[in-house]
C-alpha cells in the first residue's frame, strides 16, 4: 500500500475500531503503524516518528491523557484524540494536555479524513514558517501586525490581535478557552472566560461578513475556539510565503 500521503500512528486497543480505521486510512493512501497499548504507542512514536497520532484516550495500561503529556515532552506530531468519552470536561483535559485535535466516537469517515488534512497542513505550516496568512477574505501579516479584510486594513485592539495571532498559529486546531486567555491576558485570567466571549464576539463583528454565522472564528461549545481553514475554499492555500 502506498504511503505517499505520511505515516498515521495508531493507539488503540479496540479491535473493531483498530479495523475500521486501518481500512479508511490505508484506503486513503496512509501507511497505518498500530499499538494497542500506550507503553507501545509512546515506543512506537520515538522509533517510527510518525506523521500523525491517532490516540484512544482509555487504554488497557496508561491513561490516554498520561500518554498525550509524555508525549509533548519530546514530541511536536500532531495527536488526534479519537475517545467515546463525550463529556466536555473531557475534551478540555485532552486539548489542554497538548492533543491537537478530538473526535468523540463513533465518528464518520469524512469527518476523520478532514481532521487528518488539517493536522497535517498546520505541520506543514510550522515548518516552513511563513508569516502571512489568509483564509477567504481575511488577510494577516504577523510580521507587520497587519489584518485586512477585503483588502481594507482592519484595526483591531492589543487584545483582539493577540488572540486572532494566537488562533492563526493554531489554525484549524481547537484552542481551549483556558489556551485563549492565558496567552492574551496571562495566567491570572485563565478561567475569566467572560472577558474570552466579549473579545470574541468582537472579533467576529470586525472580520465576520455575518458574525452570528461565522465562516472561520468557529466557537466549539464549552471547550474553545477555532480557526476554520478546512471551508470550501480549500484548494485556495491558507497560507503563502508571499509579503504582499
Amino acid at each position: 500500500m502506498s504511503d505517499e500521503k505520511g505515516q498515521i500512528l495508531l493507539i488503540e486497543d479496540e479491535p473493531q475500531m483498530r479495523r475500521f480505521l486501518r481500512v479508511i486510512l490505508q484506503g486513503h493512501g496512509y501507511k497505518v503503524l498500530e499499538a494497542v497499548t500506550g507503553e507501545k504507542g509512546l515506543q512506537e512514536a520515538a522509533l517510527r516518528n510518525p506523521d500523525i497520532i491517532l490516540l484512544d484516550l482509555g487504554l488497557p495500561d496508561v491513561d490516554g491523557l498520561i500518554v498525550t503529556q509524555r508525549l509533548r515532552e519530546w514530541s511536536e506530531t500532531p495527536i488526534i484524540v479519537i475517545s467515546a468519552r463525550e463529556q466536555e470536561t473531557d475534551k478540555v483535559k485532552a486539548l489542554d494536555a497538548g492533543a491537537d485535535d478530538y473526535l468523540t466516537k463513533p465518528f464518520g469517515a469524512g469527518e476523520l479524513l478532514a481532521r487528518i488534512r488539517v493536522a497535517m497542513r498546520h505541520t506543514a505550516v510550522k515548518k516552513t514558517g511563513q508569516s502571512v496568512f489568509i483564509v477567504c477574505n481575511l488577510k494577516v501579516d504577523l510580521l507587520k501586525r497587519q489584518v485586512l479584510l477585503d483588502g481594507k486594513e482592519v484595526h483591531l485592539t492589543p487584545i483582539e490581535y493577540k488572540l486572532l495571532a494566537v488562533l492563526i498559529q493554531n489554525a484549524g486546531k481547537v484552542v481551549t478557552h483556558s489556551q485563549l486567555l492565558k496567552e492574551a491576558w496571562g495566567p491570572p485570567y485563565a478561567h475569566q472566560t467572560h472577558y474570552l466571549r466579549v473579545y470574541m464576539t468582537q472579533l467576529r463583528h470586525k472580520l465576520e461578513a455575518d458574525p452570528a454565522r461565522p465562516k472561520f472564528l468557529i466557537n466549539e461549545p464549552g471547550v474553545g475556539y477555532r480557526l476554520k481553514i478546512d471551508s470550501e475554499e480549500e484548494s485556495r492555500e491558507a497560507w503563502t510565503a508571499k509579503n504582499i
